[in-house]
């Protein structure tokens, strides 16, 4: 682990996103020591350190150590926090606050091997996401929301729960993007008012739009999930997860999600 670039477990209990949430993360698979997509995490923590007026590191600095801590792991998962850093208590910013950031490596989850392959089933969760366009497409430190929801079940059979905002539209997974095929037509819920707008959903609907496939970014219903053909989840560790069944519904694994799932191996390679 990293704290500023020094090899610690610790950082001030002063610190903002200990104190308060107020930070951001990213989330990368590395495979061979190498991050994948990390120019895409970091352009993406530029942007939400921008938008809540988080001092950004820079992207230089954060290469070097990301691939610093990555040397000798052939596949594992690294962490990036960002957070405003040490201040006085109170929600009022001081001026000389100073960023702190933390690069941490994981293990990878062996459960995810198969998925791909064999699908998942998932459930409808009660927690339900609160609508802030403030906030909307971030990877804030607040997961409150997606911990409450992923305490509902325990069962080994469901691998992922979907999350409906205050107003009843599907929005995601308490941990993936969602996407539906209709006819041949690809779908994701608009994350303008809420949810996570990953790296991997981006890349989705950038070679799915490469190659002709028709896309429509919109407000998703649980009957718009009844009438799909195909469902699938992505997020930067486990890549694509087809869904083959959520509550009652049931699906089989397509042609269209598996030539999605080769689009993006072969943008990856």
């Amino acid at each position: 682990m990293l704290v500023n670039g020094n090899e610690s477990e610790l950082i001030p209990v002063s610190d903002r996103g200990f104190q308060y949430g107020d930070g951001l993360f990213e989330t990368l698979a590395v495979e061979n020591e190498a991050p994948i997509f990390l120019s895409r995490h970091l352009e993406r923590l530029r942007r939400g350190c921008e938008r809540l007026a988080i001092e950004y590191p820079g992207s230089d600095i954060l290469t070097e150590e990301a691939v610093r801590i990555c040397k000798t792991s052939r596949s594992a998962i690294l962490k990036i926090i960002v957070t405003r850093g040490s201040g006085s208590r109170g929600f009022r910013i001081s001026r000389d606050v100073t960023a702190t950031r933390v690069l941490s490596i994981h293990p990878r989850p062996a459960f995810q091997i198969d998925f791909p392959i064999t699908g998942i089933h998932t459930i409808l969760c009660k927690n339900r996401l609160g609508i802030n366009s403030s906030l909307a497409g971030l990877k804030h430190l607040n997961r409150l929301e997606q911990i409450l929801a992923r305490i509902e079940w325990d069962s080994p059979r469901i691998q992922e729960g979907l999350m409906l905002d205050s107003d009843g539209n599907v929005i995601e997974g308490t941990m993936s993007n969602l996407f539906l095929i209709r006819r041949g037509v690809l779908m994701s819920p608009d994350l303008s008012r809420c949810g996570v707008a990953g790296i991997i959903r981006a890349l989705v609907l950038e070679v799915a739009q490469g190659n002709k496939l028709p896309i429509q970014v919109k407000s998703i219903t649980i009957d718009d999930l009844e009438r799909a053909d195909e469902v699938f989840v992505t997020n930067s560790v486990i890549g694509v997860w087809p869904v083959i069944g959520f509550d009652r519904f049931h699906y089989e694994i397509g042609p269209l999600t598996r030539r999605i799932m080769q689009w993006l191996d072969e943008r990856q390679e």
